[in-house]
């Protein structure tokens, strides 16, 4: 399927690793022209180079100046924007979870800062450039965690992202813009190796027996791969995304005996 993404202009924050540095590549392998975005300057020109990201912007989500700076400084690298892939995050939250009574507002508004507000602050910054053009996909990397318990933090940031895509969806779809929020579960990225290798040390068992053990929490029993979310945000940043906006798509593998309709 051609998705139509050919010389559409993307930022990807989050972009210098895992999932993120996966959607830069995924998009660029599309055709479209793709700046990235994140803390670490050298992880970011090290991710540029390997993806062939057209540019790279080192910023603070916490800050709303350096989002300003970032996003307009990535529109203009690019001549433009269509597409935002929000997915700069902090992984697992912050601190992990946490008991009630070790849990400060601090704790918590570290992780809502990065993930909730600094979306917020990016799709703020973006927006009037896709409304300009008439056309544009604002896609929201969050997390199953917003449909179990568990982590108590890491379920209000992606709740609170789902909500925030919704309401954006709504305000600007009659411009053109979709909005939508993909929620992956465990996924294979370049850290996984060593959380394998812990696991199997620890319990005493083989790399392979450590790995099915991470995949039975899904129904398809198999990490999901920072690609295969990938491909999925793609779809969304495309047109042939028309009719899904201010929607969900849980991408891990069948997690969870929930139905959700």
């Amino acid at each position: 399927m051609d998705l139509q993404l050919q010389g559409k202009r993307a930022l990807v924050t989050g972009g210098s690793r895992g999932i993120g540095k996966a959607i830069a590549r995924v998009l660029i392998e599309e055709g479209c022209e793709v700046a990235i975005s994140a803390r670490d300057p050298e992880r970011l020109a090290a991710a540029a180079d390997e993806v062939g990201a057209r540019a790279w912007f080192a910023y603070d989500a916490a800050d709303d100046d350096s989002v300003e700076a970032m996003v307009s400084g990535a529109a203009e690298a690019l001549g433009g924007l269509d597409i935002l892939v929000n997915n700069a995050a902090s992984p697992g939250s912050v601190h992990g979870p946490m008991k009630l009574a070790d849990l400060t507002a601090d704790h918590a508004l570290a992780d809502l800062q990065v993930k909730v507000l600094g979306y917020l602050r990016c799709s703020r910054a973006a927006a009037p450039y896709m409304q300009e053009n008439g056309w544009g996909r604002i896609v929201n990397v969050s997390g199953l965690a917003a449909r179990g318990s568990g982590n108590t933090v890491g379920s209000i940031r992606n709740v609170s992202v789902a909500a925030m895509t919704k309401n954006l969806a709504d305000e600007l779809g009659p411009d053109g813009i979709n909005v939508t929020v993909v929620h992956p579960g465990l996924t294979r990225t370049e850290a996984t190796p060593d959380r394998i290798a812990q696991i199997a040390e620890s319990n005493g068992i083989s790399l392979e027996e450590a790995e099915a053990r991470m995949a039975a929490g899904n129904s398809v029993r198999t990490i999901i791969d920072s690609d295969d979310i990938a491909n999925i945000v793609a779809f969304l940043a495309s047109p042939k995304s028309i009719a899904i906006t201010g929607d969900t798509i849980a991408a891990g593998g069948g997690v969870g005996r929930g139905i959700y309709y």
